[in-house]
């Protein structure tokens, strides 16, 4: 029950620290694209209504004066010009709006402003008024001051149906960009309100919802960690209330269990340790009667090979459980490890041949030093470490020892060249029960959990890895002073 938990716990753990990333970024991000669309769409709307009665005003005001121009042009350009000089001495809008009134060379005879008379404006909307005999408008900027400004021109047209100038009506742009700048700015503010808004919104919602959420995670974290039995303080009255309760009941429940299991553990450990202590002796004294014949003494042999395998199972139980309950010691002296390695080497050596594995020992040219330690527990990991280098590597016929120093660390290297562990596995093997799916070895378990707290009893770690080049690989680093045992 505990493993699933203990997965459950990190994918919560991962959900709800992404989840305030993601929610505020969500929210606030589509809240920002509302805010630029809508001020898009403002500013076109704003410009184009502008624009529009601006234009729809020139176009007016050209359409009215050239009607009444109808009525008072004569045949000749003479009349034209002395109606149009008469029209703009009693134009009223000069202070907002430039008249301009052209021949049909596009040059300005007469105009109110006496800074654009004698000029020739070449702008297109000129051209096509007397190319087409209708009103026509522009938009652009005046070539002698680079403003922007927006022009009618309206065709005068004689009583022979001829044009025989332009009346041209301008007025700068300055004051409608200036006003649809102000605008802009205006719905600008209202937009970073609204973004204020949601980002207040979305902080009150992580205060009351996110943040209760990642305290309830660093808890099932803790519970996860090995923490069983602690709760949860629930001050929620809903969804998140029950969340936690749901939390708190499975943490007790897998507290009971966990007493239960070590108590069964330590319990059925003992009781099987007398009678593979009688089956162990009884039969190494039967292989050396004289009395049995070859057959049954292969399958005494048989009988003690088990028992062996089965008091190594009951003594990793009974050293583990005396880890969890807090009764594991160390027993803490100088020692040189690099002999103590090689002690555990030649013990296992026999082994070794019979499965036809060869053994490689390779100690660094500047050696190592002497380190705090307890020798008996050390030469265990060792031993642990070559029997699961055995057992999953004898395919690769080779195994590889490594010592030396790396900075202030002794460094072991304990190498297999058989087929490695599948990556998504490499997590998994130094919990306690745990078995590879593509394990079809017995055995307990636990041996790689027990080695690994014995490391960290000494201040050390373990690390599990595929080598590069094929193999599995286990790496050892012992610190030379300080450990924990102490």
């Amino acid at each position: 029950m505990h493993l699933v938990f203990e997965k459950f716990a990190k994918f919560y753990a991962n959900f709800t620290r992404g989840l305030r990333r993601r929610w505020l970024r969500g929210t606030v991000f589509i809240a920002l694209m509302v805010v630029v669309l809508v001020v898009a769409m403002f500013a076109v709307i704003i410009y184009s209504y502008y624009f529009a009665t601006i234009r729809t005003g020139l176009e007016a005001k050209a359409r009215t004066a050239t009607d009444f121009f109808a009525n008072y042009v004569g045949r000749s350009y003479d009349d034209y010009y002395d109606s149009a000089f008469r029209y703009a001495q009693t134009f009223r809008e000069a202070d907002r709006i430039e008249m301009q009134f052209l021949n049909r060379d596009g040059s300005i005879m007469i105009s109110t402003s006496a800074m654009t008379s004698g000029t020739s404006p070449g702008s297109p909307d000129i051209d096509e008024a007397i190319e087409s005999s209708r009103i026509s408008t522009w938009v652009g900027r005046r070539s002698a001051t680079g403003e922007r400004i927006m022009a009618a021109s309206a065709p005068m047209i004689n009583t022979d149906g001829d044009v025989i100038g332009v009346m041209r009506y301008v007025t700068s742009l300055r004051l409608v960009d200036r006003q649809v700048f102000f605008n802009l700015l205006a719905v600008i503010g209202v937009g970073l309100i609204v973004l204020a808004m949601v980002f207040l919104l979305n902080m009150i919602f992580i205060r009351y919802i996110i943040t209760p959420v990642s305290e309830i995670t660093k808890m099932s974290q803790r519970i996860a960690d090995g923490s069983y039995g602690i709760q949860i303080n629930n001050e929620y009255r809903d969804e998140i209330g029950d969340m936690v309760e749901s939390i708190n009941e499975m943490s007790l429940k897998i507290a009971q269990t966990e007493k239960i299991q070590k108590g069964f553990i330590s319990s059925i450990s003992h009781e099987l340790r007398t009678p593979l202590t009688a089956i162990t002796g009884w039969g190494e004294t039967l292989t050396y009667s004289e009395d049995i014949d070859e057959e049954t003494k292969r399958g005494i042999e048989i009988i003690l090979k088990e028992a062996r395998r089965l008091t190594k199972m009951v003594e990793e139980l009974l050293e583990f459980t005396m880890i969890e309950d807090g009764r594991f010691t160390l027993h803490i002296a100088q020692i040189d490890i690099g002999a103590e390695l090689e002690d555990a080497i030649y013990t296992f050596r026999e082994l070794l041949h019979q499965d036809e594995l060869e053994c490689d020992y390779i100690e660094a040219l500047n050696g190592v030093v002497m380190i705090p330690g307890d020798s008996n527990r050390l030469k265990q990991v060792f031993l642990n470490l070559f029997d699961n280098a055995l057992k999953y590597g004898r395919d690769g016929k080779r195994i590889e020892v490594y010592i030396g120093m790396a900075d202030e660390d002794v460094k072991i290297t304990i190498r297999d060249f058989g087929s490695g562990v599948d990556e998504d596995e490499l997590e998994n093997l130094k919990m306690k029960f745990y078995k590879g799916s593509n394990s079809k070895e017995r055995g307990s378990g636990i041996g790689l959990a027990v080695c690994e707290e014995i490391i960290k009893y000494h201040g050390g770690s373990l690390e599990l890895s595929n080598a590069t080049s094929g193999g599995f690989l286990v790496t050892i680093l012992l610190p030379t002073s300080g450990i924990v045992g102490e």
